[in-house]
């Protein structure tokens, strides 16, 4: 297999192998409000790829010196920090996190969804039975700074994803198959 992480641009890149949590990307969330949220997904890398994190965080040092020029007034703000959190310290509990750094992107727009099939073709994500919380693969991401309404920082955008494999299910439930099992 080639290798998952590239850089794509000064603040853009693809990282994998990943697993994948959270995933709103069939359908945007919904603001509590009830007003259409954004398509999103929680990128969990492992602490063993180091070659993801370094893309990942030189992208967002790109990020961070254009908004200087473009958005900040020639000065970074302190709070503006890196955008990656380490699952061992924040969510000790959570064994997906074990031992690795987690990120969360969104989009307004619908992520391009594949999924590499049994043949090794590239195809379509049809729903969330072909791409899941907890299945493996790549994701596209785009780093831009940002001002909106006093707040200012890097917003990681979501662009595509692809499944390579599957993984155990995050969805936090039993299969039905597991609650009746007796019942055979």
């Amino acid at each position: 297999m080639a290798n998952l992480n590239k850089s794509i641009s000064d603040t853009a890149v693809r990282l994998g192998e990943v697993r994948f949590s959270y995933c709103n990307v069939f359908t945007p969330r919904r603001n509590p409000d009830g007003t259409q949220g954004k398509y999103s997904v929680c990128v969990i890398i492992p602490k063993s790829n180091t070659e993801a994190v370094k893309l990942f965080s030189q992208a967002y040092e790109n990020a961070r010196a254009l908004g200087k020029v473009s958005k900040w007034g020639g000065k970074i703000p302190a709070k503006v920090t890196l955008p990656l959190h380490d699952g061992d310290e924040e969510r000790p509990d959570d064994p997906a996190f074990e031992n690795c750094w987690y990120f969360n992107c969104s989009s307004n727009n619908a992520p391009g969804v594949r999924v590499r099939d049994e043949l090794g073709q590239v195809v379509e994500a049809l729903d969330d039975s072909d791409f899941y919380s907890g299945c493996y693969g790549a994701v596209t991401i785009n780093m831009f700074p940002y001002a909106n309404n006093g707040n200012s920082g890097v917003g990681i955008g979501l662009n595509n994803l692809i499944k390579l494999r599957d993984g155990e299910r995050l969805s936090g439930g039993r299969s039905a198959d597991a609650d009746f099992s007796d019942l055979n």
